[in-house]
């Protein structure tokens, strides 16, 4: 490719939207181009990278038994209301009608249409498992896109649905993607860790999120500095080791706490901590409202509250909602509360005389006692893990990182071959569910995640499996036609050794392509300069270290040919 002739429109300035560096450089580089909020035209050269990734993908999962195929992005809603997802999925699906008035969605996932498909073909024991996928654009209409690619509301993800015969077959499944997974952001060049994942609006139980390690990453991973143990924030959960209180217990009290309704506000007054006092929330449930406790100092884990309540959006009531059912907002407590679910996160019960809303404007209650003064209909892990706590599963002490979710691993159980009667026949004729796993990755998130890790102040630094091109050649005078015919001379020999290379023939100055070269972040830059002229030499700089090694021109086709190959 010519510079000239290559699409690239870089950018000298930070674009004023751009939060997170691989949004400011895939734009500054002329990577990508935005349409509108959360949609990316993918330009020339972030299209290539794009399609190495893809093509590692598409290796990896062909070398564990998978079958690539096509989906449609238009899916119909009879399918997504047989698997019970239509209405608790959220505002992020997208839902439209045709011109008879059917309900369609543009596809956020593919579980239940990619479930039908296999439903139709396989219907023998013999015919399992069945690993299909497909590499290919979803919709998700995010409250908040940002952050560039890293949460879009159009995006190019890969997704492969395992089939198999039992549980047994599903874990051997996961293994091998679980497996193919480490394989394929190895050979992308992240550093990255799996950890233990909630499923989310994907449902089943038993997942793995593959994180690729950044500061500028939108998630919390919380890890053990003894053992294997890593989780994310949202499903990370310590055991309750404190013992239950056994002293003597207060009597309820009514106190004044005029102007009080945060915790801290009221802790304050009352010369209490923040954890004796019980936080009340009221969320809007679809068959009423549903009163949810944590300790004063504890935060809501909003991925575990929904996992419990079986909704997939969370929504606070009203002020009204909760006046029509008796509740005096800024006040509440879940002492004498009636047709209320209670649910309480499993460390309410340790707290003694606890300080709760009073149920009247302008007071709470002091001396409540979980067991004697009310009950809680669900009791359980509801709130944040934070950093320095005690690791679930030995001494030691939890740390934090931040990462971007580039990839998860789902076991889906029989959640959807149930709902929509895929089954097959056992050897002995009778009819099983096929048991599924679910497994994707997000191709344009992990562009800009190893964009994230492989940066410096003047560009990026890709690594060579998915560079967009792996050389560029610089000459550095293109009024003197030496420069230009042993340019020429080194481009055709990169050619002919099949390496990816641009020959910048811009009619710029030096200094302008040794910056777009950085920028771009080519691993091999080749300077055609006065060395050249006078000594038959070219100055080849390697990106990711700055080393610098001069050659004789006719060297430098096999040299970069050799490292291009121990890169890879």
């Amino acid at each position: 490719m010519r510079a000239s002739n290559l699409y690239a429109p870089t950018l000298r300035e930070i674009p004023a939207e751009a939060e997170i560096v691989s949004h400011q450089l895939m734009l500054r580089a002329g990577m990508i181009n935005k349409v509108a909020a959360g949609m990316y035209a993918y330009l020339p050269l972030a299209w290539r990278t794009m399609k190495k990734i893809m093509d590692i993908i598409r290796e990896e999962m062909d070398a564990v038994g998978g079958q690539e195929l096509s989906l449609p992005i238009v899916q119909p809603a009879e399918i997504w209301q047989k698997s019970g997802r239509w209405s608790v999925y959220g505002a992020e699906m997208w839902r439209i009608r045709d011109r008879h008035n059917r309900e369609f969605c543009l596809g956020p996932t593919h579980e239940e249409i990619i479930t039908m498909q296999i439903k139709q073909g396989i219907r023998s024991y013999k015919q399992l498992p069945q690993r299909p996928y497909q590499i290919a654009t979803k919709f998700r209409d995010e409250r908040r896109p940002r952050f560039g690619l890293m949460r879009g509301r159009e995006f190019m993800m890969k997704d492969m649905y395992s089939f198999d015969r039992n549980e047994e077959g599903l874990e051997t499944s996961y293994q091998l993607l679980y497996q193919a997974y480490g394989n394929i952001f190895s050979r992308c060049g992240l550093n990255f860790r799996p950890v233990e994942a909630a499923s989310g609006a994907i449902g089943g139980s038993g997942s793995h999120e593959f994180m690729a390690l950044a500061e500028s990453g939108e998630a919390e991973i919380l890890f053990c500095n003894q053992c294997d143990y890593a989780a994310s924030v949202e499903i990370a959960s310590v055991p309750v080791r404190a013992e239950k209180y056994s002293g003597p217990l207060a009597q309820v009290e009514i106190v004044a706490t005029p102007n009080c309704q945060t915790v801290e506000e009221v802790a304050a007054f009352l010369g209490q901590p923040t954890s004796q006092v019980v936080k009340s929330m009221c969320y809007h449930l679809e068959d009423g409202l549903a009163l949810v406790l944590i300790r004063g100092d504890r935060q809501i884990n909003e991925e575990k509250l929904s996992a419990v309540l079986g909704m997939g959006e969370l929504n606070f009531a009203t002020d009204e909602e909760m006046r029509a059912a008796g509740l005096v907002p800024g006040y509440i407590g879940p002492v004498g509360v009636k047709n209320i679910k209670i649910i309480a996160d499993n460390e309410v019960p340790l707290v003694a005389n606890q300080i709760t809303g009073a149920g009247q404007e302008g007071y709470h209650k002091t001396g409540v006692n979980y067991g004697r003064d009310y009950q809680a209909d669900i009791l359980t892990d509801l709130r944040i893990v934070e950093a320095g706590e005690q690791c679930p599963h030995c001494s030691g002490t939890l740390q934090s990182a931040r990462g971007i979710e580039v990839g998860q691993v789902f076991k889906l159980h029989t959640k959807y071959s149930d709902a929509l009667g895929c089954s097959y026949l056992d050897e002995n004729g009778k009819e099983q569910p096929m048991v599924m796993g679910c497994y994707g990755i997000g191709v344009g998130r992990t562009m800009a995640a190893v964009i994230e890790q492989n940066n410096d102040e003047y560009g990026i630094i890709w690594p060579v499996a998915v560079a967009p091109y792996e050389a560029v050649i610089v000459p550095v005078n293109d009024k003197d036609p030496v420069f230009t015919e042993k340019s020429e001379e080194l481009y055709q020999a990169m050619l002919k050794a099949k390496i990816e290379v641009v020959l910048d023939d811009r009619k710029e100055r030096g200094g302008v392509k040794f910056n777009d070269a950085d920028l771009i972040g080519y691993p091999f830059r080749v300077t055609v300069g006065n060395k050249t002229k006078n000594d038959g030499l070219v100055e080849i700089k390697i990106r990711a270290t700055g080393e610098v090694i001069d050659l004789p021109i006719e060297e430098a086709a096999a040299f970069l040919k050799e490292k291009i190959a121990a890169a890879k």
